[in-house]
C-alpha cells in the first residue's frame, strides 16, 4: 500500500493524536483523522501550526518524515525516525566500508538514468533529446569528466523549448515548483533509506558537512526530471506561484506510475524498492540499482531508450 502524504497549508491546524490515529484538529474540533501507519510524510506549510510531543513521537515510531516548510513555503527540515531496522548495524558498517571503486560505478549509473530520464522530458525529434542520450553513453566510472553538467546545460537550454530558462534555485516562478518537488522527492528518498537501515548523510558523490541528507541527494537525481514535467505543465497552463493547487499537483508526484524491472507501481513504493537495491550493493548481494523510471501515460510504456 502506497503510504498517504498529507498537506498542511491553507490553515492552521493542531496535530494530536488518539489510538494511533492523528487528529488534525482546528478550534478544538477534529477536522480528519487519519491512521498513523498510513502515512509516509507529513508536509507543514502553515506557520500557526502546532504539534504534541506524542504526535511527534507516533509519526516517527510509524516510520512517518514530518517535513516543515519556511516562510518561502519551501521544505526548510526533516524529522526522521530513528530506524529499528533489525540489521542495521551491519547495513551501516558495509555503508561505511564501501569501496570506492563501487561508489564510483554506482554514480555512473545513477548519472546515465538521470541523463536519459532528462533526454525524455524533451521531445523526442529533437536535436537536444538524441544530444542527451548520446552523453548518456559517455558517463564513465565516478563520471571523472562532469558529463552529468554537460548534459544539464543541453537539458536547460531547451526545457521550455525555444523559451529561454535558467535553472536558478533562489528565483521565483517555474524556479519555485522545481524547488519545492525537489524536495519532496529528497524528503522520500531520505525516509526510504532510513527504512532500508542505511545513514543518509553518506553519500555517494555529493559530500557537504553540512548536508546531512548527502546519500539522498544522490539517489534523488534520476527522479528529478519526474518534477521537471509536472512544474513545466503547471507552467504552461499559467501558473506563477506556489498556491494549493500547485503544491498539490508536486505532491502528487509520489503517486505517480513508474516502472521498475518488470514491475510497475507508485513511485514512493519504488524509491524504497531503489532504497534496497542500495543496500544490497553496499553488502556484495548485487551490482546494479533499481532506478525507477517514467512511464508514457499514452501508452503504458515506459520513456527510458535501451542502451
Amino acid at each position: 500500500m502506497i503510504k498517504r502524504t498529507i498537506e498542511i497549508s491553507s490553515e492552521a491546524a493542531h496535530l494530536t493524536v488518539k489510538h494511533r490515529q492523528m487528529l488534525i484538529q482546528r478550534d478544538r474540533k477534529t477536522v480528519g483523522s487519519v491512521p498513523c501507519e498510513d502515512i509516509g510524510i507529513v508536509l507543514v506549510d502553515h506557520p500557526g501550526t502546532t504539534y504534541t510531543h506524542a504526535a511527534l513521537a507516533q509519526l516517527a515510531e510509524s516510520d512517518a518524515a514530518l517535513v516543515v516548510c519556511n516562510e518561502q513555503h519551501l521544505p526548510s527540515a526533516i524529522l526522521l525516525p530513528l530506524t529499528d531496522h533489525s540489521q542495521v548495524v551491519w547495513r551501516l558498517n558495509d555503508q561505511i566500508n564501501a569501496s570506492k571503486p563501487l561508489c564510483k560505478q554506482l554514480w555512473k549509473q545513477i548519472v546515465q538514468a538521470k541523463i536519459r530520464a532528462q533526454a525524455n522530458v524533451l521531445s523526442a525529434d529533437s536535436k537536444a533529446h538524441r544530444k542527451l542520450l548520446d552523453l548518456a553513453l559517455q558517463v564513465r566510472s565516478g563520471d571523472t569528466k562532469n558529463v552529468e553538467a554537460q548534459a544539464a546545460q543541453t537539458y536547460w537550454q531547451h526545457f521550455l523549448g525555444e523559451v529561454r530558462f535558467r535553472r536558478d534555485r533562489n528565483a521565483d516562478d517555474l524556479n519555485s515548483f522545481l524547488n519545492y518537488g525537489y524536495a519532496v522527492i529528497r524528503a522520500a528518498v531520505a525516509r526510504a533509506l532510513v527504512a532500508a537501515g542505511l545513514f543518509p548523510a553518506l553519500g555517494l558523490h555529493h559530500r557537504n558537512r553540512s548536508n546531512s541528507f548527502c546519500l539522498a541527494d544522490d539517489l534523488m537525481e534520476p527522479l528529478r526530471p519526474m518534477v521537471d514535467t509536472r512544474a513545466r505543465e503547471l507552467h504552461a497552463i499559467g501558473y506563477t506561484d506556489l498556491s494549493v493547487e500547485s503544491k498539490r499537483v508536486l505532491l502528487e508526484v509520489l503517486a505517480e506510475r513508474v516502472r521498475n524491472g518488470d514491475e510497475v507501481g507508485p513511485l514512493m513504493v519504488h524509491i524504497h524498492r531503489m532504497a534496497s537495491s542500495l543496500s544490497k550493493c553496499f553488502a556484495g548481494q548485487a551490482k546494479q540499482l533499481a532506478i525507477p523510471v517514467m512511464i508514457d501515460s499514452n501508452d503504458g510504456t515506459d520513456k527510458t531508450d535501451a542502451d
